[in-house]
Formats: C-alpha cells, structure tokens, sequence
C-alpha cells in the first residue's frame, strides 16, 4: 500500500512507524528538512519538503494516486485543505487530523462530507472519552471502545445482594442498547445463552451502547456510585472533551487553567464545571484546594514532564487516581514506579483509529474477551455478500455467536433480531474463539 503523511510531529512521524513496519511503503511531507532529516535516519521512508497544501507538492509526493493520504500537521485549517486537495486529486482514502471541536463536531456544517474527505480523526477527542471510561467505572474496569466511543464494553462483579443474582438472562430486563456478552465463574470463562443464570460472585462482562451502561448497572448491581470528586489541570482540547464526557450527576468537576483568558473560555463552555485561574501544582494552590484528596486527578497539559510531576505528586499527597497525558513515550516506563495509575497517549490512540481504517481484511480480531473462549469480532461484508438484506434472526451463524454492534456511516447501534444487514455496514461481533475463517466464508462467500 502507498501511504503519503502530511505532517512529521508525534501523530505523523508514528503513524509512519507503524505503517511503515507493517510494510507500506511510506512518503512523509513537511516544511522542515530536519524533522524529515531524522525520519531518514531511523525509518525506511522516502520524504519530500514542501508545503503539504500545495497540489503540485501533493502530486510530486504521490499524493494523486495514493492507496492512503494523511494530513496530520498541528494545524487543522492546514489538514482540512490537504486532505479536500489530495482527494481531489485521485488519493483513494483522505484522512484528516482536527483538534477543534467546531471541524470534529460538525457544528454548523459537515467538515468532513463538504471537504470530501474520508475521515476526520481528532486524537483529543478519542483521548478525552478513553480517561472519560476509565474515571465513569473504576470498578467496572472498561476493556475496550469501538465505534468512536459509541460502543464499549465493561466488566461487573456481581454479589449475592445483587438483584439480578439467579435469574435467567432472557428474564432480565437489559437496556435495549446492552448485551451480556461473556460470564466468567470461578475463574473460568464461558459465552451464555437465554437460560444462563448470573450467580454469586460471577463476573459479567457487557457490550453496548455507552449511554446504556448506567442503567445496566442499577439492574445488576444494587450498589449505587457515591459523588465523585475529578480535578483537571490543564485547559487542553483534551480536557474539553473530557469534561463534557463527565457531564453527569455523579461527578464534580474543577479544572484548573493558568491562562486567564483560556480559563475564562471555558467558563463559559463548560458551565457544568468549576474553573479555576490557577496553576494546581503550586504548592499554595495545592493545598488551600485540598487537591490531595480528591479520588481522581487528571494532568493534561502540553508538557509531559509537567504532567508528570503534579500527577505523581497529587498520589503521594492522596489522590485515590493520578493519570497523565503523554505527547510522547520517553518517560512511559517511569511512571508505575512513581505511582501514576495511568497514562493516555493522544499520537497512540489516533494511528490505533488509522490502523483500523487501513486493514483491508474483511474480518479481523479486534480483542479476546477470554482467552481460547470468547473474541470480539469486527466484520465488514462483502459488496455481495449473501447476507446482505437479511434480518439477523434469518441468518446461520457460527454457534454461540452473536451481532453486538452494527455501525452504519457515522451511526452505531446495538441491534435486534429484526436488524437487516446493508451494504457499506460494519459489524462488530462476538463469538467463540478462532471463528475468522467460518465468518469471513458467511460474510464474503470465500
């Protein structure tokens, strides 16, 4: 495959590393010849300097008749532009960063389908629903997110003061949205049907919609979230995705931004939560705000090391959870032994969203939900696939398998028996372990 990068910052010059050593042959443009000069020098790539807008510096970098084009400068206005010019130039797919909420969200017009561009992939906003996961259900422990944050699964215990304790699972009155999708008991792990029963000290593993999660758990689990209390330092793009994924009953919010003016703006954003103009390392600061005690913080400013050091000490002066988002990976293996819980890469999370789109196989494994048991498959039919205009109740599929997601353009649902499969759809599917070859034969005929 021919893949051409605009842009050699972390997102481009990772995304060339990956791609690169999957054996793509890969073409990087930017306007510094020494960011290109150190690609050379530790990737096999070819580069070209240049302004990355420019049609003709497109056409030399073989833009025109690429397989893979993607914009992914620091500049959105930059990317939009590229990736419209690349694909009005023959690129075959047309991949473009944003950071702003205003191009990502298509506020006002849609970015994405006026510029003809075939993706917008925005690493903030991925990141921001990841930590958003990981705060909402600490005890939950999320596995893994699907569809752009539409589709996740989580992880319940379930105890014998639970309401849903023997009870078979066709009885149980799920959101429409939500699946259970695996159960493991005493250790060992096994894929349920209708008359499968949730008994003491199992745990349950759920697939669905995000927005159905927390009436899955008032269902299953009679223990009820106490407030939390998050603080966040830093008024990123991050940080704003992040407080609107937070937007709810049980949270209690401050953010902290040193920038007055930055912290006026989001003031006004974000009216749900309190800003406060301050730095929050500041030992001052720190303690007047009891920062010590809150049960999560969050640093999310530009400056890894920064990020680093209020983290760290926030856990050592008792944060229940400390977390750090890293522009880069230099200080990874640092941070378990200074006690940071976690750690959110926005370069990591967008190249994991371009590797998807590049994979060409008609089905893949996406994640193992029990090891040699059960996988998450994601599935895309074949143009003329057998299947297609079926509704799911009419179609044969491998035992013990079953469709947990259909995603359909920008649109994800989890789907009932009644569902019909169409051309161009995505599916996401669960089902024994090594089923591939039996799914691609049903979905591609081959």
């Amino acid at each position: 495959m021919n893949v051409v990068i605009a842009g050699a910052g972390e997102v481009g010059r990772h995304a060339a590393e990956i791609l690169g050593a999957a054996g793509h042959n890969i073409t990087v443009i930017d306007l510094s010849a020494d960011k290109l000069r150190k690609l050379e020098d530790t990737l096999d790539i070819r580069s070209l300097r240049g302004n990355c807008a420019h049609a003709e510096i497109i056409s030399e970098a073989g833009g025109a008749t690429c397989d893979l084009f993607l914009a992914a400068t620091n500049s959105d206005e930059i990317n939009l532009l590229t990736a419209s010019v690349a694909k009005g130039l023959g690129a075959r797919k047309c991949l473009a960063r944003v950071h702003h909420s205003a191009y990502f969200g298509a506020r006002g017009i849609d970015y994405q389908a006026h510029l003809g561009i075939d993706r917008l992939i925005c690493p903030d906003y991925l990141t921001g629903r990841a930590i958003a996961r990981t705060l909402r259900n600490p005890g939950a422990m999320a596995l893994e997110n699907f569809a752009r944050g539409a589709i996740e699964m989580q992880q319940l215990r379930i105890d014998k003061t639970d309401p849903a304790l023997d009870v078979p699972l066709s009885e149980l009155a799920l959101p429409d949205g939500v699946r259970v999708a695996v159960l493991k008991r005493n250790g060992r792990a096994f894929l349920p049907d209708g008359t499968s029963r949730i008994l003491d000290g199992d745990v349950v593993t759920l697939i669905g919609e995000t927005g159905g999660f927390e009436a899955a758990h008032s269902l299953l689990n009679i223990k009820k979230p106490t407030r939390r209390n998050v603080v966040l330092m830093g008024g990123s793009p991050i940080a704003v995705w992040l407080c609107r994924a937070l937007k709810r009953r049980d949270f209690s919010v401050r953010l902290f931004e040193p920038d007055r003016e930055r912290a006026e703006e989001l003031a006004s954003k974000l009216e749900h939560v309190t800003v406060v103009h301050a730095d929050a390392i500041e030992p001052a600061v720190f303690a007047e705000e009891h920062l010590g005690s809150t049960d999560a913080f969050v640093a999310l400013t530009a400056d890894d090391e920064h990020n680093i050091l209020a983290a760290a000490q926030a856990k050592s002066m008792g944060a229940t959870i400390a977390i750090v988002v890293l522009q880069r990976s230099t200080y990874m293996h640092l941070l378990p032994h200074v006690g940071i819980d976690h750690a959110f890469s926005p370069r990591s999370v967008a190249v994991k969203e371009i590797q998807s789109l590049v994979d060409p196989k008609p089905v893949r494994t996406l994640a193992t939900l029990a090891e040699g048991v059960a996988d998450v498959y994601e599935i895309r039919p074949a143009r003329k696939a057998k299947v297609l205009g079926y509704e799911l109740r009419n179609i044969k599929f491998p035992p013990q398998c079953m469709i947990a997601a259909i995603q359909r353009g920008d649109e994800v649902t989890v789907p009932g028996a009644d569902a019909i499969i169409q051309a161009g759809d995505t599916l996401i599917a669960i089902g024994p372990h090594n089923i591939e070859k039996e799914l691609r034969k049903l979905f591609t005929g081959k």
